[in-house]
């Protein structure tokens, strides 16, 4: 499997109330090969999440609804959002998907055209992975992949680890195989 073919299961959730500057980290992440969902407020990456508040309400109400109603399907792999937006900031969203036990684990980078110090400090504090000065340019989409690998294996590790105990234990080549601290002998045919 070739890294293209690694990233293109990669999906990014985009959020920017700028369609310039939207559209522009649309094309960055697609031109690395990422599936990317772009929204204009941190309010429709909730509802796309379906960590809205009134989500039931929505749900029986509205079915209708942009988004998928069933957001257990829809996989998302990092957050990217910018910080200064109206109504809900990139820090505010990042401090909701933070509290929600679903998402929690979902690398967020937050991105602005504003060099504060203090603000890009408190966004790594609370759970920021990355913080990004605007205009993105692909080198800064090139940081992403580690993000994206560490939220990846935390996924699959338990998996991993226990296809590997289960693979020694049943491999016939092997008459002892140790396993952590447990010794697993093969019976004699």
């Amino acid at each position: 499997m070739g890294m293209a073919t690694d990233q293109a299961k990669f999906h990014v959730l985009a959020v920017d109330d700028s369609l310039i500057d939207r559209k522009l980290i649309e094309r960055l992440l697609k031109t690395s090969s990422y599936q990317v969902t772009a929204v204009d407020s941190g309010s429709k990456a909730l509802e796309f999440l379906g960590l809205n508040n009134n989500e039931d309400e929505q749900r029986n109400s509205n079915p209708a609804s942009v988004y998928p109603n069933d957001h257990q399907d829809v996989e998302v792999n990092l957050i990217i959002t910018d910080y200064c937006m109206p109504g809900m900031t990139g820090y505010d969203l990042l401090r909701k998907i933070k509290e929600s036990s679903s998402f929690k684990d979902i690398p967020v980078v937050i991105m602005s055209s504003e060099n504060i110090p203090s603000r890009i400090n408190r966004c790594l504090e609370d759970g920021a992975e990355e913080f990004f000065l605007k205009p993105v340019q692909l080198s800064d989409v090139n940081k992403l992949r580690p993000h994206l690998m560490k939220g990846r294996s935390k996924e699959i590790q338990p998996n991993i680890n226990k296809r590997k105990g289960m693979e020694e234990i049943q491999s016939p080549d092997r008459t002892r195989a140790r396993y952590n601290e447990l010794e697993v002998v093969s019976p004699a045919n």
